[in-house]
């Protein structure tokens, strides 16, 4: 979700029921470097670098349900980057899940699985210095009891809650997620809740998690990314209606252009023959997409974004 997760696609699923929304993983020495600044047309806060480039937004408005996930290998600089954002967020998340090659050649991500000691630093310094509730997320281990003792030694950390992505690191989206390895962890996690993560996609698959573990918490990805009113309590809502809703939070929030015909693709991923998702490998602007979805009233505006 590193590109899908920004900022007009939380707030969308905020207002489609989600209790809690992440910003997209930030490598820890990137928001550090950055420089905090209020845009005064939008209200939005950005961090922005030395070349001028956005590494996070975020809108008062999200506060509250928000969670800043950090991509770190180092316990100071975590903490340093959890104190630069701790104004704008209302919690901090270490990513110990994310397998890409960039996180685990740089000691982050999946690759703290198998460096329990420096998870642990990062975790306890966090926990005892940056004054905000602290979560992690990991991938199971190659065996329950693994998977297990790593847990426990998270939990020991003083952490408020923990989820777990179903997956071990070297498998991808592509292979089943094992749902299984939820409940002995919830068994032996008890003091803190237990979110449970991979292959949701629907309301009836967060039933059937909860039945089998009694997880506390479900944490949606690709589903959301598919469509956000799956937190919605009424079901899905039609593709073509939520790309027009996510459409106008993005001129909205003057969102960057290509990450929100990214993030559009990302919806039509299983609908490639549909004339929309043709039409939108071809959408060059934001005046372009307005004439896709029918939005002519969002014109004028959608032009004084076409350099954003």
């Amino acid at each position: 979700m590193v590109r899908v997760g920004t900022l007009p696609m939380r707030l969308l699923a905020l207002e489609f029921g989600a209790d809690l929304v992440y910003s997209p993983e930030i490598v820890d020495k990137r928001i550090i470097a950055s420089e905090r600044r209020v845009n005064k047309t939008t209200g939005i806060i950005e961090y922005i670098d030395e070349k001028n480039s956005i590494n996070f937004r975020t809108h008062p408005s999200e506060k509250c349900r928000l969670i800043f996930q950090i991509g770190t290998s180092d316990p100071e600089l975590a903490l340093q980057a959890a104190l630069k954002v701790k104004e704008d967020v209302s919690g901090i998340d270490v990513n110990c899940g994310c397998p890409k090659k960039f996180s685990i050649q740089g000691g982050m991500g999946a690759a703290l699985l198998t460096n329990p000691d420096k998870l642990k630093a990062i975790l306890t310094n966090l926990v005892e210095n940056c004054g905000l509730p602290v979560t992690c997320k990991i991938r199971m281990l190659e065996t329950t009891e693994e998977t297990i003792k790593l847990c426990k030694m998270i939990e020991a950390t003083g952490i408020k809650a923990l989820a777990i992505h179903c997956r071990t690191k070297n498998e991808r989206p592509s292979n089943k997620g094992h749902w299984e390895i939820f409940k002995p962890i919830v068994e032996n996690v008890k003091s803190i809740p237990v979110i449970a993560n991979g292959d949701i996609f629907d309301r009836p698959d967060m039933q059937r998690v909860k039945e089998l573990s009694a997880v506390s918490s479900i944490m949606i990805a690709r589903g959301a990314q598919s469509n956000v009113s799956i937190f919605c309590n009424e079901g899905l809502l039609p593709k073509r209606e939520i790309a027009i809703m996510y459409i106008k939070k993005a001129i909205n929030v003057h969102n960057n252009y290509a990450n929100t015909k990214y993030t559009l693709m990302q919806m039509y991923a299983d609908a490639v023959k549909d004339n929309e998702y043709h039409a939108l490998v071809r959408a060059k602007s934001y005046e372009d997409l307005c004439e896709i979805y029918n939005l002519s009233e969002l014109s004028p505006i959608s032009e004084r974004l076409m350099h954003i």
